[in-house]
């Protein structure tokens, strides 16, 4: 047996990678290997898809024939699916996170009725001072609030763990930014069976 047959590679984003590997020891998928690209690039998703190839060829490389890719579409306008065309694999559906931890068709629907939510995960709950205050220097300049979050209403927490620590940070965020609080616990969501699939398919 090669060293890396059966291997399943999952190059993810980074703000998934709790996520992950608390299903992988869960569900026993002791056969995928977990790649992530800094979570922080939510703001920068230019830089994904050059990454993305970069570590696809690196998998390849390797010997590695199953990857799957661990990204919604995430702000990168296409180019996360046109990699996946090229290249013959498979990625998250959906176009963010915060779709496919409630399910996307449960989201799209929901979120038709809430365009005034500003919506957090667990990673963003836990750190909101480096996902929202610092990149938008709030805490430098507190009169950016109203600007940047004046159509706002309230802070959804999407919740894939139930721990109360975060669900207290969730709610000074919401305090921070003057909006209403409103606690959702949504598990991980289509995250699971999409990994399901791509790990049971080499197996």
């Amino acid at each position: 047996m090669k060293q890396n047959e059966g291997k399943v590679r999952v190059i993810a984003c980074g703000a998934l990678a709790r996520e992950i590997l608390a299903i992988c020891e869960i569900n026993g998928l002791r056969h995928v290997d977990l790649t992530c690209l800094p979570a922080i690039w939510h703001v920068y998703p230019d830089k994904i898809a050059p990454a993305l190839r970069e570590k696809i060829a690196e998998a390849r490389a390797e010997g590695i024939e199953r990857i799957f890719i661990g990204y919604a579409e995430c702000g990168t306008r296409g180019e996360i699916d046109r990699i996946c065309s090229e290249e013959g694999i498979e990625r998250i559906a959906g176009p963010h996170c915060y779709a496919f931890y409630t399910g996307v068709d449960k989201f799209l629907a929901e979120c038709a009725d809430e365009i005034t939510a500003f919506y957090l995960t667990d990673l963003i709950a836990r750190q909101f001072e480096a996902f929202v205050i610092e990149p938008l220097k709030l805490d430098k300049h507190p009169e950016l609030i109203q600007m940047v979050f004046g159509n706002y209403e309230k802070i959804v927490y999407l919740a894939q763990t139930e721990d109360e620590e975060l669900q207290a940070k969730a709610r000074w965020a919401a305090d921070f930014l003057g909006l209403a609080y409103e606690y959702r616990f949504t598990g991980y969501g289509d995250l699971t069976p999409a990994l399901d699939r791509a790990a049971s398919s080499s197996v």
